[in-house]
């Protein structure tokens, strides 16, 4: 028969447990039971809770997350009444552009954001309308603002639910069209959309809800939809890249959490990057110092301001004229220049005819363009020479000595052993229009890449966009500057960023979770960072703790359940014991008796 031998009970209490009856004395019996079911039920009860605990930190809770941030393609259940909803709408240059966004209740814990996501119909499509023109063309006719707006409104109007209106954020948010205008310009349009907006429609609507946010706001926004559908500002967990950070705080000790990711943006005009500083900055001097506060952008983007948690300094800027379109122009204009200088120096006539044309290291071998100025024409001839085409347009990035980056802008540093960067726009169309290499980004690949297609025939190109061998996006115009653009975006991050050669933490891409994420997802964000403090004061001893106190409540449940089935088996033992005890004391009583009426018996004659 098997035999467990207890070692760890007191000398007085050894005794040999078996599988079928234990061989102790009745009441080290009763209290070996009793002890080994308490220490039981409080192990079982301490694997329970490890558990709870650790559900919290489960990486496939994780993966949830990500899902939900993801967003699902169902669509949004508009009778749920837990929802909450916000709209904000995007007033650019060429059009304007309404988005609506919900969010279910705040879980309580002030170190998390809100969850929100964009709005789906019932055709499971996200709920945006665009329309054209801008807003910035009602200048001289400012009292037309909100007729202007009302097919935004009333789409979003229509959208979230009728009893949801007095509570929904509405964000009218103008960006660079109206910063073109006069202040005054501003104003009136601004005016117009406050005062008679809030007379058509029930939203929650204020003056501060009406405005035109800077360039850098806007990229602080960018920023923030970016890393909260990566979810970078989730707390971290093991396997996560972490950055140590030092808040502007006196007396705050560094904390550590995820590492945010930072992203440049090159469009057809201008070129934008926004990066997380984790570390103080020390400025040399005071010129430094105020050009650096130019760029650099600290908020806080959790509810409660005295937590620093949520709290991030990003540097970002904008650089006009260093969007690729723009670019290539800027090369073009000082092309035509220089050579009609050098014409009437040497009195030559190269590029003034097609059959002396100006040899062009930046456009494609064999391929003729022309640049039309002031009724003057040039003519081109692609060189196909990449080498020679980043000597040429590296004078363009005006770099400055120093801690300056393209146009002479000061430049927060950067930790390149431990960044990460997303590339959008004319980033991923160089690497995957015609390279198709878009992804991971490899600078001696791309360089490869680039410096084969550069010196391939025209006729050659074309051929292959015939066969359809490039990307559906690609066109002519993708085939004819396809070797500036790719130039030029090597030259912006090696020479103008100092990316070194060697980084391998550049990811090109076009869609995040395969959707285009918009800067008006990390506006919504953070005008509605202090939303969650409404759930938080109707549960004030949640503040602080709320996921231990959720668990401990859980834990105190089952703990008060624990005793209560401790004091009745303590009661069923003594009763037992009691049996027992009242049982030898019968049995004794009998013996006794037996016993007399023994000796009774030996007594009688």
């Amino acid at each position: 028969m098997a035999r467990i031998t207890l070692s760890c009970l007191p000398a007085s209490w050894y005794c040999s447990v078996s599988l079928l009856s234990l061989g102790c004395a009745p009441r080290q019996r009763l209290l070996f039971l009793l002890i080994l079911f308490i220490t039981s039920a409080f192990l079982l009860l301490g694997t329970y809770q490890r558990q709870l605990w650790g559900s919290q930190r489960n990486p496939k809770s994780r993966v949830n997350k990500y899902l939900s941030i993801a967003e699902s393609m169902e669509a949004t259940d508009v009778l749920n009444h837990a929802l909450n909803y916000g709209i904000v709408v995007d007033c650019g240059s060429s059009g304007s552009r309404v988005f609506v966004y919900y969010w279910p209740p705040h879980n309580g814990n002030p170190h998390t954001l809100l969850d929100i996501r964009q709005m789906r119909d019932h055709n499971h499509k996200p709920v945006v309308k665009k329309i054209k023109p801008g807003i910035s063309t009602l200048a001289k006719t400012p009292t037309q603002a909100s007729d202007y707006l009302r097919p935004l409104l009333s789409f979003a109007a229509a959208h979230v639910p009728s009893n949801k209106h007095k509570e929904t954020p509405l964000y009218i948010l103008c960006t660079a069209g109206m910063r073109l205008l006069p202040e005054s310009q501003q104003a009136a349009i601004l005016e117009d959309l406050v005062t008679d907006v809030p007379l058509e429609f029930d939203f929650l609507f204020s003056r501060s809800h009406a405005e035109v946010i800077s360039g850098k706001q806007e990229g602080v926004y960018a920023w923030i939809g970016i890393n909260f559908v990566l979810g970078r500002f989730d707390h971290a967990e093991d396997e996560d890249a972490t950055v140590e950070v030092t808040t502007g705080s006196q007396n705050q000790q560094p904390i550590s959490r995820r590492r945010t990711v930072g992203i440049m943006d090159m469009g057809g005009a201008s070129l934008q990057i926004a990066y997380e500083v984790p570390s103080a900055i020390t400025f040399t001097s005071t010129q430094q110092e105020e050009a650096g506060k130019s760029v650099l952008a600290e908020f806080n983007l959790g509810c409660d301001v005295e937590h620093t948690q949520h709290v991030y300094r990003v540097y970002v800027t904008t650089f006009l004229g260093f969007g690729g379109n723009m670019a290539r122009q800027r090369y073009e204009d000082q092309l035509f220049n220089n050579t009609l200088s050098k014409n009437r120096l040497l009195t030559t006539q190269a590029g003034m005819s097609e059959d002396k044309p100006y040899l062009d290291p930046c456009l494609p071998l064999g391929l003729s363009d022309t640049v039309v100025r002031d009724n003057h024409t040039l003519y081109l001839r692609g060189q196909g020479d990449w080498t020679q085409c980043q000597d040429a347009v590296r004078p363009f990035l005006g770099l400055h000595n120093g801690t300056m980056s393209p146009g002479g802008v000061y430049q927060a540093p950067i930790n390149f052993s431990n960044s990460e960067f997303y590339g959008f726009s004319e980033f991923y169309y160089c690497m995957e229009d015609v390279l198709r290499i878009g992804g991971q980004y490899d600078s001696d690949k791309y360089s490869r890449a680039a410096m084969d297609y550069c010196s391939t025939k025209w006729s050659t190109l074309k051929q292959r966009l015939d066969s359809k061998l490039f990307s559906e996006q690609a066109d002519i115009s993708r085939l004819k500057y396809q070797c500036f653009k790719s130039a030029w975006m090597f030259e912006v991050l090696h020479s103008g960023f100092r990316f070194p050669t060697n980084y391998r933490s550049l990811k090109t891409a076009q869609l995040v979770y395969d959707k285009e994420v918009q800067w008006t997802l990390g506006a919504i964000l953070f005008k509605t960072r202090f939303l969650p403090l409404r759930d938080l004061q109707q549960e004030t001893l949640r503040q602080s703790h709320p996921s231990w106190l959720r668990s401990s409540f859980v834990y105190n449940h089952h703990l008060f359940s624990l005793c209560i089935l401790v004091v009745v088996l303590a009661i069923l033992l003594y009763i037992l014991r009691l049996r027992r005890i009242h049982q030898r004391e019968q049995r004794q009583a009998e013996a006794l008796n037996l016993l007399w009426a023994e000796e009774g018996e030996a007594l009688l004659p």
